[in-house]
């Protein structure tokens, strides 16, 4: 007879699923409020999502370094706690924008603000654990409930980005599933630590090394679909466009965020073993990214499109920096997303001062160039504060991004990857193209005929949240070296 196992609340050590419990709660709370009174106003749920994202953010601060808990699948080690840190702090970037305007009804809906809450916690559990089945119910519950977001916006080609992502998301969670099914066939386990010390062991089995090969591709093209990468970033630029701009800039960072961690943990965990191939295949993917995402970018007749290309990109420029799999390679992805989150998600909210329901510069887009055209004559700080970004991301100093690009490529040549830092600088100036284009039409071009009748939105909220993104790029200089201290440390002591 089996004797019955005694498991104590100690043991358990719950406070790792704090964050995620806050979050969860805070959802259900916005809707149990909605149910008993659905007339209040959408500012008491902008209100209430604050708050509980400043309490999730304390509960995180909270943490200690290197514990598990939940029958040990979940990690608190130090990159847990930094993107934890990193998404919550986007979150509470992007929330106030709710308050900037009526006329994006999603956000009169409580419902927005508990998907957007459950979004968090998914997030939030991907990289919490090394644990592949924890994993994909964070993946899941993040992206279902970013579909649904993306759909609220209400126009044809935001129902169009949602069913999209929706088929693109499915077919990464089958990827993602497959690559899991193989690692558990082979040792017999879900959790990454053991699955390490199962194939450590194992290395010299010919076998061994094909069906490794099989579950790194399958896991490689899962995180292309959900990093962007080439050749699954199509659905990419077509769901950031039917999306809310301030959405869009959310999207390019912070889910890229948890997407990052995940593939951390996991490639790097095979770079580890020795396993050189999964370390040129993520190499040569970054390059291919980086390149023809900045090709395409070259060539776009919309703004946000080209935005779009343009975070795509990025995302291959940190890939490479996955592959170094070194502590500094490891800091420099964290450091580039912390400066970059400010910049792109201010670069797509400016495009939301001057949305309109009728497209009155272009039938086919939004936001083309022409829209911004003698832009410095109609709206000077506006001009000012766009063209700011865009020097940010093109990696002008002393802006944001600058440093970021910088600290990836000096960890690329530290670690004898000349050639690959190369090849990073001469996309930044082949970026710098796009991005200047768009400074000359606001600067050196006039303004476009009947210009006057468009409704300029620079609402208070906006002006603060754009003004705050302004100053995190302009004064990046002057904490860049505490906080790339801050995340060595973390990462090291995690051991990575």
């Amino acid at each position: 007879m089996l004797e019955p196992i005694n498991v104590s609340l100690d043991s358990l050590n719950l406070i790792t699923l704090a964050p995620m419990l806050i979050a969860i709660a805070g959802g259900l709370i916005i809707l149990i409020i909605d149910l008993i009174n659905n007339k209040l106003d959408k500012t008491l749920y902008v209100m209430l999502t604050l708050l509980v994202l400043f309490i999730n953010f304390g509960a995180v601060l909270g943490l200690n370094v290197n514990e598990r808990g939940f029958f040990d699948v979940m990690l608190i080690d130090g990159i847990s706690i930094i993107s934890q840190l990193m998404i919550i702090g986007g979150s509470m970037i992007f929330i106030p924008l709710a308050l900037t305007s009526k006329r994006f009804h999603e956000y009169a809906y409580p419902e927005f603000f508990a998907l957007f809450l459950f979004m968090i916690s998914g997030f939030q559990f991907m990289v919490a654990t090394d644990n592949l089945i924890l994993i994909f119910v964070g993946l899941e519950t993040a992206s279902l409930s970013l579909y649904t977001l993306i759909a609220m916006h209400n126009r044809a080609n935001s129902y169009e980005a949602a069913v999209k992502y929706f088929i693109m998301g499915a077919l990464a969670a089958a990827f993602f599933a497959m690559g899991s099914v193989v690692v558990y066939a082979l040792t017999g386990s879900v959790e990454l630590y053991k699955v390490a010390e199962v194939l450590a062991t194992r290395l010299d089995e010919t076998g061994l090394m094909v069906a490794i090969l099989g579950s790194s591709i399958l896991l490689m093209v899962a995180f292309g679909f959900k990093l962007s990468l080439f050749p699954f970033h199509t659905w990419a630029p077509d769901v950031y466009e039917g999306a809310s701009a301030p959405l869009a800039g959310y999207m390019s960072v912070v889910p890229k965020i948890a997407a990052f961690v995940v593939s951390i943990r996991i490639f790097g965990m095979y770079i580890d073993l020795g396993v050189e191939w999964v370390r040129w295949m993520i190499l040569i993917l970054a390059v291919l990214t980086m390149t023809l995402a900045n090709i395409m970018a070259l060539v776009q007749d919309d703004v946000k499109r080209m935005l779009a290309y343009s975070s795509i990109s990025h995302a291959g420029f940190i890939m490479a920096a996955l592959a170094l799999d070194t502590t500094e390679g490891n800091t420099s992805i964290f450091l580039y997303y912390a400066l970059f989150m400010f910049t792109n998600l201010g670069a797509f909210t400016m495009l939301w001062i001057s949305r309109h329901k009728k497209r009155r510069f272009n039938k086919r887009y939004d936001h083309p160039y022409e829209k911004f055209s003698g832009l410095i004559k109609i709206m000077p700080i506006g001009a000012v504060v766009m063209a700011i970004f865009m020097l940010s991301l093109a990696g002008v100093p002393p802006f944001s991004v600058f440093w970021g690009k910088i600290y990836v490529m000096q960890a690329a040549v530290n670690s004898g990857y000349i050639w690959l830092a190369i090849i990073m600088g001469l996309n930044s100036a082949i970026a710098a193209y796009y991005y200047l284009k768009l400074i000359v039409y606001m600067f050196l071009k006039e303004p476009v005929k009947d210009v006057d009748t468009v409704y300029y939105n620079m609402s208070k909220p906006l002006m603060v949240i754009i003004g705050f993104a302004t100053f995190a790029t302009v004064t990046a200089v002057f904490y860049v070296q505490p906080l790339l201290s801050y995340l060595y440390y973390m990462i090291s002591a995690s051991g990575y």
